[in-house]
């Protein structure tokens, strides 16, 4: 199961992010349309604690069936600023802490079906934002949710840049070789591999994430922990070193093992906001 490992490691860096927070945000819960009628897209979202809004942040939640809910009144609390909406995929409550999927769940799961749902969602939120005062925005993938940027990213108006956690970059078929053995063999889609449907993994194989990345006009932020066994550190080097020459900027960001050095996002946000103009990296730079 090292995709949720993966997600359980991306939610450790968000609570070092808000880990000296005092303040406590209330999230309320809606849901948006997703891929059909029956299966909507469950979403948390919070206004600024110190209005008025500056910007807004739209984060894709990653792999497993734990809800975001129960981290986010610390976790993000260091962004006073910002507007919040998180998205869930389709059966997934926001508010469980407990990690266990709901019957079926696994046999649904697929990334071209998250995107689609998430695609969906956007498209409503977009709409439902239009009447308000434009507001600059940042897409951030968590873990699985990386692999979603580059397809979304058109879908939010008035996007500022991309924010990497807990992902490489690089396309799941590079990323997640341990499994390639098992998404060609000839059983069935049913077979589970490390948590995870045949179906979802040979439906993985063949998404691709670095180039669209790498070929996107959006500037961005990447963070990662170089204490994540699932995606070692040489795939975010490697990312990096195909970054080169990118025309938009990419500023990636280590956070060293048990250093609680991801609070510096929160200050890199904010700092951006007061000055959107300037550009997200160079509001991250030393």
């Amino acid at each position: 199961m090292g995709g949720f490992s993966r997600l359980r490691t991306a939610l450790v860096v968000l609570a070092w992010i808000g880990a000296c927070a005092q303040a406590q945000p209330l999230f309320s819960s809606l849901t948006l349309p997703g891929l059909s009628p029956a299966n909507p897209v469950p979403a948390l979202q919070r206004e600024p604690l110190q209005p008025p809004p500056r910007y807004r942040v739209i984060v894709l939640a990653g792999e497993g069936c734990a809800g975001m809910g129960p981290q986010l009144a610390r976790a993000l609390a260091h962004l006073p600023h910002a507007q919040l909406l998180v998205l869930h995929k389709p059966g997934v409550d926001p508010q469980a802490a407990s990690a266990d999927c709901a019957p079926g769940f696994i046999q649904r799961d697929s990334l071209s079906r998250w995107q689609e749902s998430v695609r969906a969602a956007l498209r409503a939120d977009a709409l439902a934002q239009a009447g308000s005062a434009p507001l600059p925005q940042l897409l951030v993938g968590l873990a699985e949710g990386v692999d979603l940027l580059p397809g979304l990213a058109a879908e939010v108006p008035r996007l500022a840049g991309l924010v990497l956690l807990q992902g490489s970059g690089l396309d799941p078929l590079e990323a997640w070789q341990q499994v390639d053995e098992a998404q060609r063999s000839d059983a069935p889609d049913s077979s589970q591999v490390q948590g995870r449907s045949l179906r979802y993994w040979r439906d993985l194989w063949r998404w691709h994430t670095a180039r669209p990345l790498l070929e996107s006009e959006w500037p961005i932020l990447q963070l990662w922990g170089d204490a994540d066994t699932q995606v070692p550190a040489i795939a975010y080097l490697r990312f990096a070193v195909r970054a080169t020459g990118r025309s938009a900027p990419l500023c990636t960001r280590r956070v060293a093992s048990g250093d609680a050095g991801a609070q510096q996002l929160g200050i890199w946000l904010e700092k951006w906001a007061l000055a959107p103009e300037q550009g997200l990296c160079s509001a991250s730079l030393p």
